[in-house]
């Protein structure tokens, strides 16, 4: 899905297993605009799933309740780099990072989500434009 055609949603994100093993299908929600995209999960105790920043390339944990880990992916959604971040902290830029997932510290390992990897995100039918 190109970048333009992101909304926000809800939706399903997998994580490629190379082998062949069952893929957990993890819910998702997806912030694509400028408002989104700075609330994040700023003021929230927690998150089931996922969230899905995009575009974007570098985040900040200031005003977090928890700690996070941060998932920078390219343009072909292939984990770039996987980062555990404590609340009050800032981000390194990631200059090929197109899009963030971020979720509760820990969750990323269960998940299998890790450098290399490749995700699949599909955007629920009611959330297209």
């Amino acid at each position: 899905m190109a970048m333009a055609q992101w909304r926000n949603g809800k939706g399903t994100l997998t994580v490629a297993d190379a082998r062949g093993g069952q893929e957990p299908e993890i819910p998702l929600r997806i912030a694509a605009s400028y408002r989104a995209r700075s609330r994040g999960l700023l003021k929230q105790d927690g998150i089931d799933g996922a969230l899905l920043i995009t575009p974007c390339g570098s985040v900040h944990t200031f005003g977090m309740r928890f700690t996070i880990d941060v998932a920078y992916l390219d343009r072909k959604f292939r984990v770039l780099a996987v980062r555990t971040m404590k609340p009050g902290r800032l981000g390194l830029p990631r200059l090929t990072a197109r899009h963030v997932v971020e979720s509760e510290a820990g969750a990323m390992e269960k998940w299998g989500l890790r450098p290399g990897a490749q995700v699949r995100i599909v955007q629920d039918e009611a959330d297209r434009g």
